[in-house]
């Protein structure tokens, strides 16, 4: 009689503690949609709010209770190092300093209220319209916790499916959030199409990417593809081709040349505050990714990938800066602005060193608080149709709110690299490194671009500040506390990081070591 011997297997270890962040910001998103089902309407919007906020200060607590740690967990499918943790925290922060905005103007009955007062006369359809409008739309705070999950997994993930998982778990409430606007819904959920399909396409080059380079290595964790680079003597044409194929899956999501023209229309679309958070946090948790594919997984092949990237760059500079000029609306121009500073980032991208990584790291905390604040000041500027984006109603804006209009100009001097401001230290951080990792071409492109880029930023603010106000022009609504904390967060930010950036100078630097 035979006996059959029963040996134990270890299941797989999870390291909850390491993945804390994540648990706290996806199971806030899965309580909010029990809300959604199950809470009465009229208690909603206070439920919702209050839970994306201790969601993501919870999620934050704990990024900044796993400083220092270098670990991989569940087993061995998400990085905990200095780069997951500073963007994580990144993300986390801007997320937060968003949905102040969004919770005022997408969860608020009456934010829309006061764009028709005017017009509002009893029995009016103005009147008709804001009552049939003036819904809470409660769904917006587990969409937008879930893309938060998704944007402190994607720069984490330590192999291809994890990633991948990450791209999927950010991008889909991302396409329904840009369809939420409640004015101008058909132009809302045009670029809510349009962004699902391009999205669609980017995510499958990213998946046929993986699977050739999975063909190559044999894996699909990043540390075994760098084995396989290091050990090939040639240039195998599955390297090749996985990894063009996954850099336009992530450069898609970067908003780089010639992977960009969702961009303006997405922007344009979508409601504001939603255009301000996908901005700055989607930016951050793509150019994480990047990082970790091209530094970790595809190092040892950058003579392969850097003249490409070297091209990609050069273009996003040019064509963000060139094609900004000739926008009339405050929105298109952002998105086009958000295109060539796609472009000064990849300078850090191709310097392919540490200084590289924390330039990067610091340009992503610069520019996103800026683009936060930059976006909540465009929705205060209304008038009876609701947000006036066209820049021939900013004319005079200075005179009409001089308060608003100056700080919406900081952004704008940010934004151009302007000393004593964030966005100076940041693009001489990224030059920097271009330079020194023998791309000095690259920076005197940079140079030249960011002085295009200055032509258009005032010319807006000259309009704003210099022009006569129109006779009928809009008005600058009373923001609330939300609005009001955004705004002056992200402006104390960018001066903060002008004046005095040395402590998150070195709080980059310090981040900017990947565990393999």
């Amino acid at each position: 009689m035979s006996t059959l011997a029963v040996e134990a297997v270890d299941g797989p270890t999870i390291e909850y503690a390491h993945l804390s962040p994540l648990i706290v910001v996806l199971g806030a998103a899965v309580v909010g949609v029990l809300i959604e089902a199950f809470a009465p309407r009229e208690r909603r919007r206070a439920l919702q709010l209050g839970l994306g906020v201790l969601a993501l200060g919870g999620a934050l607590v704990a990024v900044v209770a796993l400083a220092g740690t270098v670990d991989v967990a569940a087993e061995g499918a998400v990085a905990v190092d200095g780069p997951t943790l500073f963007l994580q925290g990144t993300i986390l922060a801007l997320a937060l300093t968003a949905l102040l905005s969004v919770g005022e103007r997408s969860l608020d009955p009456e934010g829309d209220a006061f764009a028709a007062q005017a017009s509002a006369v009893p029995g009016s359809t103005a009147e008709r319209t804001l009552t049939r409008e003036g819904v809470t739309q409660t769904e917006v705070v587990p969409l937008y916790l879930f893309a938060v999950g998704g944007m402190l997994l994607f720069p984490a993930a330590n192999d291809l499916v994890t990633m991948f998982v990450a791209l999927e778990v950010l991008s889909l409430p991302l396409y329904l959030l840009c369809a939420l606007a409640r004015r101008r819904r058909l132009l809302s959920q045009e670029a809510a199409l349009k962004y699902f399909l391009l999205g669609s396409f980017s995510s499958a080059f990213f998946l046929y990417g993986a699977a050739l380079l999975y063909g190559y290595s044999g894996s699909l964790r990043l540390g075994g593809i760098a084995e396989a680079v290091s050990s090939s003597s040639s240039n195998d044409g599955l390297l090749l081709v996985g990894t063009a194929l996954v850099g336009v899956g992530l450069l898609f999501k970067v908003g780089a040349v010639p992977f960009h023209a969702w961009t303006p229309d997405v922007y344009q679309g979508a409601p504001t505050p939603i255009t301000g958070f996908m901005a700055a946090c989607t930016k951050v948790a793509a150019f994480g990714a990047l990082l970790r594919v091209f530094y970790v997984a595809l190092g040892g092949a950058g003579w392969d990938w850097r003249p490409l990237m070297y091209g990609v760059a050069a273009l996003t500079m040019v064509v963000g800066a060139v094609v900004a000029i000739t926008q009339t609306d405050v929105k298109r121009m952002l998105a086009y602005s958000s295109v060539a500073h796609a472009g000064f980032i990849l300078c850090g991208v191709v310097a392919l060193d540490r200084a590289g990584v924390s330039s990067v790291l610091f340009y992503l905390v610069a520019y996103g608080f800026a683009t936060v604040g930059a976006f909540a000041v465009v929705t205060l500027v209304r008038d009876a149709a609701g947000e006036a984006t066209h820049l021939s109603q900013w004319a005079g804006l200075g005179r009409r709110s001089p308060l608003v209009a100056g700080i919406f100009a900081l952004f704008l001097l940010s934004f151009a690299g302007i000393p004593l401001t964030a966005g100076f230290t940041g693009k001489f951080a990224v030059f920097e490194a271009a330079a020194q990792g023998g791309s000095p071409s690259l920076v005197v492109i940079g140079v030249l671009t960011s002085a295009v880029a200055a032509f258009f930023y005032a010319k807006v603010i000259v309009l704003m500040f210099f022009n006569d106000p129109l006779p009928d022009g809009p008005t600058v609504a009373v923001p609330g506390v939300g609005t009001t904390v955004a705004v002056a967060l992200g402006a104390a930010v960018t001066v903060a990081l002008g004046v005095v950036p040395q402590v998150v100078l070195d709080l980059a630097d310090q981040a900017a070591l990947f565990v393999r």
